[in-house]
């Protein structure tokens, strides 16, 4: 203690460890350990350098909160036993103003506007407003991969415009197959629906555009009726690839990728 300040209840109190002058009440002083402020300002300053933001000052509502800048230039607020985490590799900081950028951007790509969040309040939905004007509530992860229609002009997949497909495939077992479908995404097929677990090398080997997803289906049909009756020893069972390909048929031995391409850019050329 050096000396009573503004009563006789207050002391001020100087700290073996950096020196700094602390305000502090006597009755803290008899109950408790006096923390020192000075300490305590090093210890965040030094936390959020560690953490790779910049600290600019406490949070006027909340002790617990301060006011960062973060790498990308703006400013988060957070609590900090947060930035502590983040310091320490538990967690990452995800500055909101940038988040919500690339949520517009994602539904930009789609034709759509970013209008807000869910009124009823799931995290996981957005408000959007398509470019026919229509606003309609779709997840956020349908709106990245595009597996939601538009209620007020959104077409269905039979007469949406589609894609005959060719995936070649490589499973951790050593298997090589090919997989021929349709689909309005095949990237989206292949990298969303397809595959069951990792360790699967995928490539997409050919797409054929079709006018319409029926038109499509018929296409692709045909392929199969003309695959089963010319190879079929090239058709694999269902029990070799089931743990790892989200499909029941439609798999073919590698051998006949050829065959595949070669009707395929038979039906592009029509």
């Amino acid at each position: 203690m050096t000396a009573r300040i503004r009563d006789k209840s207050h002391v001020v109190l100087r700290c073996h460890t950096c020196g700094a002058l602390t305000a502090q009440k006597i009755f803290t002083l008899r109950t408790a350990q006096p923390a020192c402020a000075s300490c305590r300002h090093r210890a965040i300053l030094a936390m959020a350098h560690k953490a790779g933001l910049e600290f600019q000052g406490y949070d006027p509502d909340y002790h617990k909160i301060g006011i960062y800048r973060a790498p990308c230039g703006h400013t988060v607020r957070r609590q900090f036993g947060q930035i502590e985490r983040i310091a320490n590799g538990h967690c990452k900081l995800r500055c909101e103003t940038c988040h919500s950028g690339k949520e517009a951007e994602e539904a930009a790509d789609r034709g759509w506007q970013l209008m807000g969040s869910d009124p009823a309040g799931n995290p996981n939905y957005r408000i959007y407003q398509h470019g026919c004007g229509h606003s309609q509530r779709v997840a956020r992860t349908n709106m990245q991969s595009g597996r939601f229609q538009c209620t007020a002009c959104g077409e269905g997949w039979a007469t949406a415009p589609s894609h005959l497909y060719a995936i070649r495939l490589e499973l951790p077992t050593g298997l090589k197959v090919v997989k021929l479908g349709f689909s309005r995404d095949p990237e989206l097929r292949l990298r969303h629906q397809l595959l069951l677990q990792p360790g699967i090398q995928a490539e997409l080997l050919r797409t054929v555009p079709q006018p319409t997803g029926h038109a499509a289906l018929c296409q692709e049909k045909a392929l199969h009726r003309a695959l089963k009756t010319s190879h079929p020893d090239a058709i694999i069972p269902h029990e070799h690839f089931r743990d790892w390909l989200a499909v029941k048929t439609e798999i073919y031995g590698i051998e006949v990728a050829s065959v595949i391409l070669k009707h395929l850019d038979d039906i592009r050329k029509k």
